[in-house]
């Protein structure tokens, strides 16, 4: 089963220096029939302003991931990453950070640059382990490596070269275009999560628009195809 959850049903927050959409119920934005889909709890749209940013601040026993699409975003942490003799901590397009808050961990987030925003995708996932030490990666995976397939940029273990995250969970990212098409192999009994982060792309014969998103659950396999200069998040997850 497919369903559709439009761009323009996501919730929506303006504070400003910050304009975010949440594809699930966060901070001020509640939605009893959007709360979370499997173990994946938030996907938040953001755009920081110019000179903005989060302010240091903490988080506990969750896998936050930072997808960057446009301009850079500098992080700094309690685990020394962002400053001096630790981590560079900026993010730029093309690199996917992943933090897992475990025991504890506290961060800010900055938009350094004074002519264009900072554009990403804030994800939280449930973690299947609680109480861990907190820790940081990031890596970097070519636009090549993601052009007409899915690349796993996070996973359990680190698989393929991806990013390890302590959750039951796979995400996958892809670009496609024309022609381009793939095909993954679904386990029915667990949940997938389809983001299209821009442009236009077939889910399982669905046209999705930028910002779209399907939930799909009992499928065996998931097609993309169709693609107008589509970019697209793949989720792999618990049930």
């Amino acid at each position: 089963m497919l369903t559709l959850r439009a761009s323009h049903d996501r919730g929506y927050a303006d504070h400003g220096w910050l304009k975010s959409f949440h594809s699930f119920s966060f901070a001020g934005y509640h939605d009893a029939a959007h709360m979370g889909w499997g173990n994946l709890r938030v996907i938040n749209e953001d755009r920081i302003a110019p000179g903005t940013g989060f302010g240091t601040h903490g988080h506990r026993n969750m896998e936050i991931i930072s997808y960057v699409l446009s301009g850079a975003l500098a992080h700094k942490d309690s685990l020394g990453n962002g400053s001096a003799g630790g981590a560079a901590g900026v993010i730029p397009p093309g690199d996917v950070q992943r933090m897992s808050a475990g025991n504890g961990v506290r961060h800010s987030e900055f938009n350094h640059a004074q002519d264009q925003p900072a554009h990403f995708l804030q994800i939280w996932i449930e973690p299947n382990v609680t109480g861990i030490p907190a820790s940081y990666e990031q890596k970097t995976f070519a636009e090549a490596d993601k052009r007409g397939r899915l690349q796993l940029v996070a996973a359990p273990e680190g698989a393929d070269g991806a990013v390890t995250i302590h959750a039951d969970a796979r995400l996958y990212a892809g670009l496609f275009d024309g022609t381009e098409a793939t095909t993954l192999t679904l386990d029915p009994a667990r949940k997938a999560y389809v983001h299209l982060v821009r442009g236009a792309l077939n889910v399982n014969g669905q046209r999705l628009a930028g910002g779209d998103a399907a939930l799909l659950s009992h499928e065996d396999r998931l097609t993309l195809d169709g693609g107008s200069d589509a970019e697209v998040l793949v989720f792999d997850l618990a049930p």
